[in-house]
C-alpha cells in the first residue's frame, strides 16, 4: 500500500493557474479540457486512477474519459456528481435539485452515468448532496437502489470518502454511492 508521500498527482484542468503546486516532485499541472479527447488521451498514459469532479457536458466528458482510460488500461475511476441521478432523492429535496440544476442538465448527467456504468472500469460514482464548506467529516452512504438520505454534505466528507476509496478500491468497485450528512433529511439547502 502506498503512503501519501508515494502518490504523484497529475492535475488536468482548463485553467492551470487556479492550482498552486506545492511539491514539484509529486505534482504536475497540465492545462487542458476533458472535451478535447486528443489532449485528454495524451495525459492518460501511465495514470493509475482518475478522479473526475466536472461541470459541463457530462455525457461527452464521461465518454471521453472512459475511452481514454480503456485505451491506456487505466481501470479505476472516481466520478463525483450530485444526488438525484436515479430519481432517488425524496421530496421536497428531489424537486429542489432538479429545478436548481436544471432538468436537461440532470438528464445529461444521467446519460453520463450510463456511459460509466456500461463500461468495464472499476468505477465508483459518488452522488453528493448539496456541498458545504463545513470543516467536519460526518457522513452516511446509500447505495444505488436505496432512497437517498440527507440534503447536505461537507466537501471535507467527500474528500474523506475519496481517500477511503483510494485506500480500498476493490471494496468500492462498480458502486454508485450517495453521500450526505446524517440528520439533514428535513433541512433544505440555502436558496441558490
Amino acid at each position: 500500500m502506498q503512503t501519501k508521500n508515494d502518490v504523484h498527482l497529475t492535475l488536468f484542468l482548463r485553467n492551470a493557474s487556479r492550482i498552486k503546486v506545492i511539491n514539484n516532485e509529486r505534482e504536475q499541472v497540465i492545462e487542458g479540457d476533458v472535451n478535447d479527447s486528443e489532449r485528454l488521451d495524451s495525459v492518460m498514459k501511465g495514470q493509475d486512477v482518475v478522479y473526475a469532479n466536472l461541470v459541463g457536458d457530462m455525457e461527452r466528458m464521461a465518454t471521453n474519459i472512459v475511452s481514454a482510460m480503456s485505451k491506456h488500461h487505466v481501470h479505476q475511476l472516481i466520478w463525483v456528481t450530485g444526488s438525484g441521478l436515479y430519481h432517488e432523492t425524496p421530496e421536497p429535496f428531489g424537486s429542489w435539485v432538479e429545478k436548481t440544476v436544471g432538468h436537461e442538465t440532470k438528464e445529461n448527467t444521467r446519460r453520463a452515468a450510463k456511459v460509466i456504468e456500461g463500461s468495464s472500469l472499476n468505477y465508483t460514482i459518488i452522488r453528493a448532496a448539496y456541498m458545504t464548506d463545513d470543516k467536519e467529516i460526518n457522513y452516511e452512504l446509500t447505495h444505488k437502489g436505496e432512497l437517498f438520505k440527507g440534503t447536505m454534505v461537507s466537501r471535507a466528507s467527500i474528500a474523506n470518502l475519496v481517500v477511503t476509496i483510494l485506500d480500498m478500491p476493490q471494496s468500492y468497485s462498480r458502486m454508485s454511492l450517495g453521500i450526505a450528512k446524517p440528520g439533514t433529511e428535513h433541512s433544505m439547502p440555502p436558496a441558490p
